[in-house]
């Protein structure tokens, strides 16, 4: 189902409140999986939009497996982010407020593909490296991590 595709059929561009999902990965080396965005070339974290009648956590595995290629397992919540930044303006004209559920696991299996059409890349990175161009409403979340602020972040 593509429950935003449809609604924009309706609504056209205009402010759509959505739920998105998103995975922080962590290797066996504790480094963290971004997701380098095709549409703006920024690093986020992989993830994307709840579908109706989805969890939380089905939507996390789902959105992961379609734009990563791994299955993931032993998701914990880390946070809940909400706020101004959330409001998105996307390059195609179509505007989101998103708040955002985010999970955090290092039990992942499968091979980690860049083949989807929103993706450019996937890459590991150390605390230290993280680069600094992120997509912005997505940044708390990595910084969090990176700062290694730990339990559940409600913002």
């Amino acid at each position: 189902m593509d429950y935003i595709g449809e609604l924009r059929k309706v609504i056209g561009h205009g402010l759509v409140m959505t739920v998105g999902c998103g995975v922080l990965i962590e290797n066996e080396k504790g480094q963290l999986l971004l997701q380098r965005r095709s549409d703006t070339g920024e690093w986020c974290v992989p993830g994307g939009a709840l579908e109706p009648v989805e969890t939380f956590i089905e939507a996390a595995e789902r959105e992961i497996a379609e734009e990563v290629g791994i299955k993931v397992r032993d998701l914990r919540l880390y946070g809940l982010y909400s706020g101004p930044v959330r409001e998105i303006h996307y390059p195609n004209g179509d505007v989101v407020y998103s708040l955002s559920v985010i999970f955090i696991t290092d039990s992942f299996e499968g091979r980690i593909s860049d083949a989807d059409s929103e993706v450019l890349e996937h890459r590991f990175f150390d605390r230290v490296d993280i680069p600094e161009d992120l997509f912005e409403p997505d940044a708390r979340p990595i910084l969090d991590w990176k700062n290694k602020k730990s339990g559940i972040i409600v913002q």
